[in-house]
């Protein structure tokens, strides 16, 4: 099985909370604080891996979490920070957001590691708020909360060379007698379902050739394998259109070239623009033919000067050779390509400043990022906490926020499960 393109849900671990705990010690009735802060959440990696092509694991396993960290404990023991997740991927993969399919980060470069979202911070313990004034703190704080997302993973093969045309023009035979692949070749349609890489070794270069699946007419909306394959040759600097001079399947050759070409240009305005060499495959099956010199004259009569024209036979091995030097010729000057634009400067940003004020039913409910903040460290048990509370929600202008929304004296208001009446 070979996939593409899929959707996951990622999330860093949470934060540990920090605990409130005094020293109970012979000797020592009356200790100090002793309670220790909580671990960081585990942080979610997207690592390169040289050995996964596709993404099929990720068909069975969508899910992916870091370790929570660990709560404090007493005598000032801190809780261990949570394991990360490693998320191993082909290089290629465009990671996405699922919300608004905006590009979070490429994984383009070779041993690259992009840590998408880190783990929540560690709540503090009661023995970190202890100051000369206020020597037996009763709160501590909690660990903080992480979010869970949606992303879409969709492999874009890197490679410098694309070869495209219908299937069974010979393609795969062609990646197989110039690289080191193995591509599955057989005479029937369809027979490539995956795209094959491959690398060319010219005397003391190299480059990578992609055999991408089969197109037929209409791909570009979705016929046939559709924009399941044409995505792998948008990165590729050069196309090799690999035509079947003979018809062997019945086909006419230029009308085959011109319904490859169309696809492309519907898909993409960006690859129909991308250099192209012409490679006349299949030459042995029809180089006894009287006309045989003339069908092959005929094709570079209509392609005009625009394209290099290669007469070869891939099976045959015939004039191959002829083809790579072309195709040398032609990308080393082309341009190295280039990662895809980032569309986030940080995916991951945690929000500490919106406030919400909702009235539902009899209640007024506050929420926002900078709720979630202020009541980690919150424990309305505790007078001191809860009167540092009190002074925050003024001194912050959420009371005035309150009352601008209609809250009165007596009014409940609700924050998460915290429950309090308003008092001016």
């Amino acid at each position: 099985m070979f996939i593409d393109k899929v959707k996951i849900f990622i999330k860093a671990g949470d934060g540990g909370n920090g605990v409130v705990s005094f020293l109970h010690a012979s000797g020592l009735p009356n200790g100090g604080p002793d309670g220790g802060n909580g671990g960081k959440g585990g942080d979610v990696v997207f690592v390169i891996s040289n050995d996964v092509d596709n993404l099929v694991s990720f068909h069975y396993s969508k899910h992916f979490r870091a370790g929570n960290g660990e709560n404090g404990s007493k005598r000032n023991r801190n809780g261990k920070d949570g394991k990360d997740i490693y998320i191993y991927v082909p290089k290629g993969t465009v990671i996405r957001d699922a919300e608004t399919n905006k590009v979070i980060e490429d994984m383009f470069f070779e041993n690259k590691h992009y840590v998408i979202l880190k783990g929540g911070k560690g709540g503090k313990g009661n023995a970190f708020f202890a100051t000369s004034t206020r020597q037996a703190p009763k709160f501590s704080q909690m660990g903080e909360k992480t979010k869970e997302y949606a992303v879409i993973l969709e492999l874009k093969t890197i490679a410098d060379v694309g070869l495209i045309g219908y299937p069974n023009v010979g393609k795969s035979t062609l990646l197989s007698c110039i690289t080191d692949a193995r591509p599955k070749i057989a005479n029937y349609h369809f027979t490539t379902l995956t795209p094959n890489l491959g690398v060319v070794k010219y005397y003391e270069h190299s480059f990578v050739v992609a055999d991408i699946p089969g197109l037929i007419r209409g791909a570009s909306e979705g016929v046939g394998l559709g924009h399941d394959f044409l995505r792998h040759i948008e990165r590729t600097r050069l196309l090799v259109h690999v035509v079947d001079i003979s018809s062997s399947e019945g086909r006419e050759p230029y009308k085959d070239f011109q319904e490859i070409n169309k696809e492309l240009k519907s898909f993409s305005s960006k690859l129909a623009k991308l250099p192209q060499i012409i490679a006349l495959n299949k030459v042995d099956l029809i180089a006894n033919r009287p006309d045989g010199k003339k069908i092959i004259d005929d094709f570079k009569a209509k392609v005009g000067n625009k394209y290099t024209v290669v007469p070869i036979s891939a099976m045959a091995q015939a004039n191959v050779k002829s083809l790579v030097d072309e195709i040398w010729k032609k990308l080393k000057d082309l341009p190295q390509p280039e990662p895809i634009k980032v569309e986030y400067k940080d995916f991951d940003i945690k929000d500490t400043t919106s406030i919400k004020i909702e009235k539902i039913d009899n209640y007024y409910e506050i929420s926002g990022g900078y709720i979630d903040q202020l009541i980690r460290g919150i424990v309305l048990s505790d007078y001191q906490s809860a009167s540092y509370f009190q002074k925050r929600l003024r001194d912050d202008g959420i009371i005035k926020m309150l009352k601008d929304k209609g809250a009165k004296n007596g009014d409940t208001i609700k924050i998460k499960d915290i429950e309090f009446e308003l008092v001016d």
